[in-house]
Parts: C-alpha cells; sequence; structure tokens
C-alpha cells in the first residue's frame, strides 16, 4: 500500500474497532453463546492477506493464520468450529475460526456458518470496490495530470515557470512536496538543478549554475544518475548502502526519499526526486511507479518544449540575417535610384543647354532640375560680368532677400569661391570665422548654411551657382556639394556647347557602365536573397506542420480538414475514391457549460466528446476540430441514407451522460450532412453547406441530423445573390427614404414624417426592407446602409419644412462610442437643425447594453435630438426603463392598435389605456401606429393618445411626392 491507502483491516496489529472486517466479527461474535470467541482470516487478490479477532480472542489469531496458509490445527483447539471456503465472485480464501460452547446445536451452528459466508463475502465486495474506486480516483487524477503535461508542453510558459506546473501537478498525485529535477550533461561532465522546492534545505541553486560531477559524485542524487535506477529509501540507509559520506550536497536527512533516472535514446539524461521529512509519509511501489510514469511524460514535454525554443531562435536568427541582406539590398537600390537621379538630371542639364530659347528659361529650368536633387528653396546663379569686374546675378529665388543687384567684386562668399576656383561649403560657424579673419564679408540675411560651386568655361571660372539655408535644421552634406559642382560643371560648359556636349556624352558613357556594373552585382545579391527567402519558406512549412492538429483534442484541424477534403474531392474526381460525406456537429448548449461551470470543465467535455466521435468510425475516417465547439467528420459511405444513418449513430453516442468535475452532463449535438456531388469543386464549399445544413437542424429542434439539399442549396444561392445586389447598391446608393406622416389626433395637423427605408433595386424594383434587412443584419452591412439613409434625411431636412423627421436606430449603432458624434457631424456638415431629427429605438436597444446606451442617447438629448421608444410593448418590458432614459414619446406598436376592436379588444384596449395613462403621468408623448381605419383613430383619441400614424393617415412617400410638407 502507498502512504495514501488507509488500513482495511486489523491484521498489522492495531485495533481498529470501526474497520468494516471487525464489525462482521463482531455481529458473528454477538450471535454466540456467551464465552465464545471468533477469528477471522482471508488472502484476496485485491486486498491481500488479513485477520482480526473477537474482544479477548488474541489466541486465536496464530491459529487462524496458520489454517489459512494450510496448516493443520493445534492439538488445544480440536473441538473448535472451522470453516474454509473460496469466494466465488472475489477468488478470496477464507477461514473462520470459531470456539464455541457445546450447548449450541447443530442447526444453530450451521444457520450461523451461513450467516458468516453471506457476512464475510459481502464486506470483501465492499472493500474490494473501495479499492477499485480508489484506483480509478488514482488514474483519472493521472490522465488530467498528463493532459496538463501535454498543454503546458505547448504553451508559452518560460522553463522555471513550466517546471513550477509540473511540480503542483505531480503534488496531485503523491506527495511531492519537497522536489527538484537534474539535468545531466555527460559531454560537459556536469549537472544542474532545472527546478528545486524544499521545505527545509536551504540549497537554491540557479537553473544555468553547473555543478561538476566529482563535486556532486557523494551525493544520492549522482548516483541515480550514474547507475541509471530508482533509489528509495531514508536517505542515510542509502548512503550508507552507497558506502558514502554526508556531504554539504547531501542536505537535511530525509525520512523517506525516492529518485527515478530519466532516460533519452538509452542514455540518462537526468532525474526527478522527491522526498519526505516526516515519519508517517512513506512512498510505496505505486508511488515509484507514478513517479517513474509521470518523468517520462515530463522529459517528453521538457523536450517538446526546449525544440521548439530552438525552433524559434532559428527562425529569429534567420529573420534576422534576411532583415540585413534585404538592409544591404535596400542601400544598393537607394544608391542606383540617387545614381539615375543625377543621370536624369544631367540629360536635362544638357537637353536644355541644346533647347532653351532664352538664357532666363535655361537658368529657371536649370533651378527646376537642381531642386530634384537637393533643397533648393534659396538659390542663385551669379556670372562674373563682361568687364570683368564684378557679378551679376543673372537668376535668384530667395526667402529674404527677394532682389539681388548686381555688384563690383567684394569681399562676399561668392567672391570667395570664384578667387578659389573650388567649392564651399560652409556652416553658420565657419561662416563666422572667416568673418572674424576678415576673408569674406557678408550681404543680406544671415545663412545658416551656405553652399556655392564655381562655374567653369574653358577652364576659367566664370561664375557661382549657390544655395543656402536660414534654418537650423536644414543644412547641406558633401554628398549634396558632389552633386551640385557636377551639375555646375554642366552649366558652365553650357557657354561651350560642343565641348561641354561631348564631355556630357562621355560622362553619361562612363556613368552608365558604373549602373551596369552595379546591376550586376544587385543582381547577385538578388539571387543570394532569393536563397534565403527559399529557406526561411522551408522554416515555415515546418512550423504549418506542427500547426495542423488541435492542441485540446489531439485531433486534425481545420486546416489539416480542408487538406482531406481536397485530396477526397480529386480522387472522387477522378473516379479513384469512394464516396464520402462531411458530418458538421455543434454540441447543443455548450456555452451553458462554459459559463456555469468553467472553461476547464468545457475543455474535459470536449476531449471525451472527440474520444466518442474517434471510437464510432472507422480509420480511415477523419475526426476534425474546427474550434470552440464545432467538430467535422469525413466519412467514407454508399449514399445520403448511409451519411443519415452515421449522422444519429453519433448522436446516440453522445447521449449516454459523461462526469465532468462531479457533475453528470448529457451532452447533445445538432449534424448538417453534406454529401459529396461533381458540383462541389472545394473543401470549403462542402464545409459551407454542411454548416448551413447544421443551422437548418439546430433551428428545427436541435438534437437532430440534417441533409443539406436542393431547397437549401437555392436558398443559400438566393442569399449570395442578394448580399451581392446588396453590396453594389451600397457602393451605388440605391436606397431611398420613403416619408411617412405622423399627424396630431386633436386638429389632424402633420407634425413630422417617419423615413422608412426603402431599396430601389436594378432588377426587382422598390423593394420593402422586410425583404432584406434579416441578411443586412447577418452579414453586418446594414449599418452602411442606415448611415446612407441617414446621410439623405439630414440633407432633405436642411432642405425644407420646419417639422421633425424620426429615423429608425438599430442596437448594434450603440455598440459604437462614435455613433452620436458621427450623426451631430452629419447634421453640422449639411447645416441641419438638430431640434428637427428624432431618434426611434427599440425596447432591445435599451436591454442590451444599457450603460452605453444610456450615454449615447444623453449626448443625442444635450444638442436637441428627440428619444423616440419604438414597437413599445412587444415583449421586453421597458417600463422600468423610462424613468431612466431621456425618452420623449413612445410609439404604441401596430398590434396593439390592430387589437383594439378585435374578439379580446377590451383587454387591448385596458392595455392601451395603461400605456396612454402611464406616459402622461410621465410627460411622454404617445403616437399609435398602423392607424388603418376610423374606430381606431376615435378609440385612440378618447384614450389620449396625442398622435397617430398609419394608412389612413397617409401613405409612405418619396420626398418629392410628399413635398416635404412640415407642420
Amino acid at each position: 500500500m502507498s502512504h495514501r491507502q488507509l488500513d482495511l483491516h486489523a491484521g498489522n496489529g492495531r485495533v481498529d474497532t470501526d474497520s468494516p472486517t471487525n464489525r462482521v466479527v463482531a455481529t458473528l461474535h454477538g450471535l454466540l453463546p456467551q464465552g465464545s470467541a471468533v477469528a477471522l482470516a482471508w488472502d484476496d487478490a485485491v486486498l491481500g492477506q488479513g485477520d482480526c479477532v473477537s474482544p479477548g480472542a488474541d489466541g486465536l489469531r496464530g491459529p487462524v493464520r496458520a489454517l489459512l496458509a494450510g496448516e493443520p490445527l493445534p492439538d488445544g483447539l480440536r473441538q473448535a468450529v472451522v470453516e474454509r471456503w473460496t469466494d466465488g465472485e472475489g477468488g478470496a480464501r477464507i477461514v473462520v475460526l470459531a470456539e464455541i460452547d457445546a450447548s449450541f446445536s447443530d442447526a444453530q451452528r450451521q444457520a450461523w456458518l451461513g450467516t458468516a459466508h453471506a457476512l464475510v463475502a459481502a464486506v470483501l465486495v465492499s472493500l474490494r470496490q473501495g479499492v477499485q474506486i480508489e484506483q480509478l480516483e488514482r488514474a483519472k487524477r493521472l490522465q488530467r495530470a498528463l493532459f496538463e503535461i501535454a498543454d503546458l508542453a505547448g504553451s508559452d510558459l518560460e522553463m522555471p515557470q513550466m517546471l513550477a506546473h509540473f511540480h503542483r501537478i505531480l503534488c496531485t498525485l503523491m506527495y511531492a512536496d519537497n522536489c527538484y529535477i537534474v539535468e545531466c550533461d555527460e559531454h560537459q561532465s556536469s549537472l544542474r538543478f532545472l527546478y528545486f522546492a524544499d521545505e527545509l534545505d536551504n540549497f537554491a541553486p540557479h537553473p544555468e549554475r553547473r555543478f561538476r560531477f566529482e563535486e556532486m559524485q557523494d551525493s544520492l542524487t549522482f548516483a541515480v544518475l550514474r547507475l541509471g535506477r530508482t533509489m528509495h529509501g531514508p536517505s542515510r540507509e542509502l548512503l550508507q548502502v552507497l558506502d558514502h559520506q554526508h556531504s554539504v550536497h547531501s542536505g537535511p536527512d530525509s525520512a523517506d526519499w525516492l529518485g527515478v533516472p530519466m532516460w533519452r535514446d538509452g542514455t540518462v539524461c537526468g532525474a526527478i526526486v522527491v522526498q519526505s521529512y516526516e515519519s508517517g509519509v512513506q512512498y510505496g511501489d505505486e508511488d515509484r511507479d507514478v513517479l517513474n510514469f509521470v518523468a517520462k511524460h515530463i522529459l517528453t514535454a521538457m523536450d517538446r518544449r526546449q525544440a521548439h525554443v530552438q525552433l524559434e531562435q532559428h527562425v529569429q536568427r534567420r529573420t534576422l540575417e534576411l532583415e540585413r541582406a534585404n538592409a544591404s539590398l535596400q542601400e544598393e537600390i537607394q544608391e542606383r535610384r540617387r545614381a539615375e537621379a543625377l543621370q536624369a538630371a544631367l540629360f536635362n542639364v544638357s537637353e536644355l543647354a541644346m533647347s532653351a530659347g532664352s538664357q532666363a528659361v535655361f537658368h529657371a529650368e536649370v533651378h527646376r532640375v537642381i531642386g530634384g536633387l537637393l533643397d533648393a528653396s534659396n538659390f542663385y546663379i551669379a556670372l562674373v560680368n563682361e568687364q570683368g569686374d564684378g557679378l551679376d546675378f543673372v537668376y535668384s529665388v530667395d526667402e529674404f532677400n527677394r532682389v539681388r543687384a548686381s555688384r563690383a567684386f567684394s569681399g562676399g562668399l561668392t567672391e570667395y569661391t570664384l578667387r578659389s576656383g573650388q567649392p564651399l561649403l560652409a556652416t553658420r560657424a565657419e561662416i563666422d570665422q572667416l568673418i572674424a579673419r576678415g576673408e569674406v564679408r557678408e550681404f543680406g540675411a544671415k545663412s545658416q548654411c551656405w553652399l556655392g560651386v564655381p562655374l567653369f568655361s574653358d577652364d576659367e571660372v566664370v561664375g557661382v551657382i549657390a544655395v543656402q539655408s536660414y534654418n537650423p535644421q536644414v543644412s547641406f552634406t558633401a554628398h549634396d556639394q558632389r552633386l551640385l559642382a557636377f551639375v555646375a560643371r554642366n552649366i558652365g560648359n553650357s557657354l561651350a556647347r560642343q565641348r561641354d556636349r561631348n564631355r556630357l556624352l562621355q560622362a553619361h558613357a562612363e556613368l552608365e557602365q558604373r549602373v551596369a556594373e552595379r546591376t550586376r552585382e544587385l543582381g547577385e545579391v538578388n539571387q543570394k536573397l532569393l536563397a534565403q527567402i527559399g529557406e526561411r519558406m522551408r522554416v515555415e512549412q515546418r512550423l504549418t506542420h506542427l500547426a495542423m492538429h488541435d492542441v485540446l483534442t489531439g485531433l486534425p484541424n481545420r486546416l489539416q480538414l480542408l487538406e482531406k477534403l481536397e485530396e477526397a474531392i480529386e480522387h472522387a474526381q477522378l473516379g479513384m475514391g469512394p464516396m464520402f460525406a462531411l458530418l458538421f456537429l455543434d454540441l447543443d448548449r455548450f456555452k451553458w457549460v462554459n459559463d456555469s461551470i468553467g472553461h476547464a470543465a468545457g475543455d474535459r467535455m470536449l476531449v471525451e466528446v472527440a474520444q466518442r466521435l474517434v471510437g464510432m468510425l472507422r480509420s480511415d475516417d477523419v475526426v476534425a476540430r474546427l474550434g470552440g465547439d464545432e467538430f467535422a467528420l469525413l466519412v467514407r459511405c454508399d449514399g445520403a441514407k448511409e451519411a443519415m444513418d452515421v449522422g444519429r449513430r453519433l448522436l446516440r453516442s453522445l447521449e449516454h451522460s459523461m462526469w465532468v468535475d462531479g457533475r453528470e452532463l448529457f451532452p447533445s449535438g445538432s449534424i448538417g450532412i453534406a454529401l459529396w456531388s461533381p458540383r462541389y469543386t472545394s473543401g470549403a464549399e462542402l464545409l459551407r453547406d454542411a454548416d448551413a445544413a447544421m443551422y437548418r437542424a439546430k433551428g428545427m429542434g436541435q438534437d437532430r441530423c440534417m441533409l443539406f439539399d436542393e431547397a437549401m442549396r437555392e436558398q443559400s444561392l438566393q442569399s449570395l445573390e442578394l448580399e451581392a445586389d446588396l453590396r453594389r447598391a451600397i457602393i451605388n446608393n440605391d436606397f431611398l427614404p420613403f416619408y411617412q406622416p405622423i399627424v396630431s389626433l386633436a386638429d389632424g395637423a402633420v407634425v413630422g414624417h417617419e423615413a422608412l427605408l426603402r431599396w430601389q433595386h436594378e432588377g426587382r424594383g422598390l423593394l420593402l426592407p422586410g425583404e432584406f434587412i434579416s441578411l443586412g443584419e447577418e452579414s453586418g452591412l446594414i449599418e452602411q446602409v442606415d448611415w446612407l439613409i441617414y446621410e439623405q434625411v439630414v440633407r432633405d431636412l436642411a432642405g425644407t419644412g420646419s417639422g421633425y423627421v424620426s429615423v429608425n436606430v438599430s442596437p448594434r449603432h450603440f455598440r459604437s462610442s462614435e455613433f452620436a458624434a458621427r450623426l451631430l457631424g452629419l447634421l453640422e456638415a449639411a447645416g441641419a437643425d438638430p431640434g428637427r431629427l428624432r431618434v426611434e429605438i427599440t425596447e432591445m436597444a435599451l436591454l442590451e447594453d444599457a450603460p452605453r446606451t444610456l450615454r449615447t442617447l444623453y449626448q443625442l438629448r444635450e444638442r436637441g435630438i428627440v428619444v423616440q421608444l419604438d414597437d413599445f410593448g412587444t415583449g421586453y418590458s421597458a417600463l422600468s426603463y423610462l424613468h431612466r432614459f431621456p425618452i420623449s414619446a413612445l410609439k404604441i406598436d401596430r398590434s396593439f392598435v390592430a387589437g383594439l376592436h378585435a374578439d379580446n379588444g377590451k383587454s387591448t384596449q385596458a392595455l392601451v389605456e395603461g400605456v396612454v395613462s402611464l406616459a402622461r403621468t410621465l410627460g411622454i408623448e404617445t403616437i399609435g401606429e398602423g392607424v388603418e381605419d376610423e374606430r381606431q383613430l376615435r378609440t385612440l383619441f378618447d384614450m389620449g393618445c396625442n398622435f397617430g400614424q398609419g394608412y389612413l393617415l397617409g401613405h409612405p412617400l418619396p420626398r418629392e411626392a410628399t413635398l416635404y410638407r412640415m407642420a
């Protein structure tokens, strides 16, 4: 027995009067005459050997044990009653020994022995069941632990956190408060403690610190690694057996020590150790087996985690290499672009020199060309005048010096460049130094950076081209200087076009050669980059392979299912494969499990369901988990009937209850079936149709199968076509508002209109909302449609009338915190009065997200927009919200108005009167919807209803037909 099992009998020398066997002996003893004694012994395959005696009969313990071993009865007990038998159910050998007074008759003895048979058999059955229950519970704990270990292997936890979780899991299986895990490295002759947790030992090694073998050779841990076998016992005794001395690495003495090696590819690679410092806590064979078993799985999980980390590191290294290569390539591309830009500038300058009609046009074009190469916001060209004693500024563009007059030679930066015949790039500090040395003077506004290049003609300096910056944040570089100098040479050479043209052609040829060489180099780099990209793609393929299965259930995931479907479709199209069907299973009410007893319980339920599904199908069928509570099954079958039979069998397999976290659950599901036919060209199409059939099954009551048929296909096609039409209609703005008047019941005056949505379909004409609203809600397009209508209504509001217009607002809009701001923005952009716009909301909007809706409505109310409650009384009982929300009017649903004069009209009238009275008390207007005859109109008026709306008072019409008249 392990340290967790309890004694089932008193045969160990202790008196346990509450044990089941002692109670049986006490019962049998009570049936005998006074002075009798009873002893019981047994040998059972499950319970082992045991014995117990009645009070004061310890002398019978030895004899009854001897009888169980097959020895004869001692001479002193020849008159005692002995009964031996073998239990038919469990195969246990049983001996009952009794000393009974001679007055006890034979009949009484036989009856007493019969009672003994029955009681002993019953108690052994009960004890066996208790042991089996304990074994089952341990098996369940072990299974849960393995699931958790597998989950941890795929988690994002770092190794220390993952090992701490392993420790927690191990503690659920055995006493393991003191536990550590070591890793052995034979190549480095060292070991390290990956994890260490101990109540008494203050030893706290860092997981990365390595201990040499010679440091640890006297420790029990090293003995486990060296011998490669499990070691168990008190630590002092184990050290004595190994002939080792107690050392600093031995730690505190433990009452019981258990260490098991971990093996990888036939080599010891580590060990896991647990120990107890309490004499009452001892490890048994079962604990040793559990620790060995769990150690294998922990090692597997650690290896998987380490492999994952190494793969991630490899991918990161390769990604970094690719990024570096890409940066180098980008730099080469930039260099090529600069070369191409310079080449284009040279061509432009050369072309201008040959074709410009005047020097002024030529200079302006030169400025434009240079501006494409560097910042030339402040630019001028200065030429030596014909007399050779001054400068003419033939072209100038400047932020401050708008006009540059000709001047005699002076000490400016331009003259400095002329004298030196060299380009000059000077910062503000360098200019100040030149001024301080008396080499230059400054004219006009102070430059923060100045760049000037001499212009040559026939090797003679004839002028200067210059750019400058007045902004400290803008400066020029040596690269800019080289560019400007290069261009300047061509500008100067325009004075001698023929000679400059030959030089330009030569420069162009040289540049083309350099570009060609650089292009070849870039081609080589590109080939290397392609090879690196190929390697990365192979790495990504390996990662994709790891992502082909569901982590929780181990089943194929959606990606692998689609691949299997594509293979099956291809084989079926070629006539090489059997007929098949795709079954789409969705568990009913699974969300209730997650919400009520937790996601962990839901996960265990999904694992159980997955096992049942796999167990029901053939080995060549495919069971996949798509996510959540959705499963898909690829099944080989001969036709629709067999596919439906498979579906029903699967549903029956789910009917059996399962126990999760102490609760008995009865799962059920809905199955949609798509049978393969030649019209399917992809797995996604099959999955789509099976999904549609599943939703049809769920809509018909759940816990059933539904086969996808032509009617569903036609409906799906119609929905797809209508959705495509709806998307085109949104692009083309094919929606328009129809306005239905709202009339005062007191004087018949029109006080406002309700804007009702209409779709001018290109093929089907004018469509009412009921024909497309549900599709719009499902596809999420209805909000775009609403905003198109809101824009038209706001434009109409800004154009005419003085009455109000109400628009319907779906609860979906209140999920966005930007709704109020956007609607108010439309009104402001159109110049419309917010006080003439009303929004109609349903009771569902009040209940769905009350805090968010309340904030939005108050934002609208603050700007003058009135809020009306539409279809009041249709089932959500929003009476308690009327005083909380800024509701100014409520519309009595048309179903109540229509029922005012029906068979049960009195109850309807009472209800409407109550609504009107409540609204009047709260200061809320009432509007009766669906008024179609005079009796309804009169009744509403008599009840005190303020306004009415319906065909009797006016049909919905486009703006032009109603002339948009507002009271």
